[in-house]
């Protein structure tokens, strides 16, 4: 596990502490998690019609590909909530995917480049965080440790459909520079938001700060 996260390039790490914080309310959590699920098939959904300019090899079936996987995730987290007395909310907000969403830009190839690194980036911290949840659950909520465990390398492997797909339609100077400030956009982002029971929540006060890789 400890590999597979190295291989994330996040510019900051959530501090195991975090995770038993956002384990004190599981049903909220849960909820939210499931709606970070509906909301990335309807993404993987909305990015399949919106190939570049040169259809793209491929595309259709990533992104279909994406969007069944994460519906199937959904099923799972809506059948845990439910089991543990839980039921799905009617509504629901989250701070972070909106905020990383504001720095899109707009138009063109630029905008596609972009909403694909954001849906990279919401990949690759959900690995990240269910990595830290399963480790913070794994003496408690033994069964949410092994569901958050068994996530991990679904959401890892969105996470380089998307980046492997911004290198399809940008030169890899471009990519790489536009990634770089994305990535410090996001730990900006997370830093900012407030704490509790959710998958992206931030760092309660009084607890480590998340490190800086």
């Amino acid at each position: 596990m400890n590999e597979k996260l190295d291989s994330l390039p996040l510019r900051s790490r959530t501090p195991l502490a975090w995770g038993h914080s956002a384990l004190a309310d599981p049903i909220a959590l849960l909820n939210d998690h499931a709606f970070l699920e509906m909301k990335a098939a309807h993404n993987a959904m909305d990015l399949m019609t919106r190939w570049p300019n040169v259809w793209l090899p491929g595309w259709v079936e990533a992104m279909t590909s994406v969007a069944r996987d994460e519906a199937a995730h959904l099923a799972q987290v809506t059948r845990v909530l439910i089991k543990r007395g839980g039921r799905l909310v009617r509504s629901h907000k989250a701070a972070y995917p909106r905020d990383l969403r504001a720095h899109v830009r707009n138009g063109g190839s630029d905008e596609l480049l972009d909403r694909l690194f954001v849906s990279a980036l919401i990949e690759a911290r959900s690995c990240e965080r269910f990595a830290v949840l399963a480790e913070a659950a794994a003496e408690t909520e033994p069964e949410l440790a092994k569901f958050y465990l068994a996530l991990f390398s679904s959401e890892l492997g969105h996470f380089k459909i998307f980046l492997k797909l911004a290198h399809k339609i940008a030169n890899k100077e471009t990519v790489e520079a536009r990634w770089s400030t994305w990535l410090d956009t996001e730990a900006a982002v997370l830093a900012a938001q407030k704490p509790g029971s959710l998958i992206h929540s931030g760092i309660p006060s009084g607890l480590p700060s998340a490190l800086v890789s």
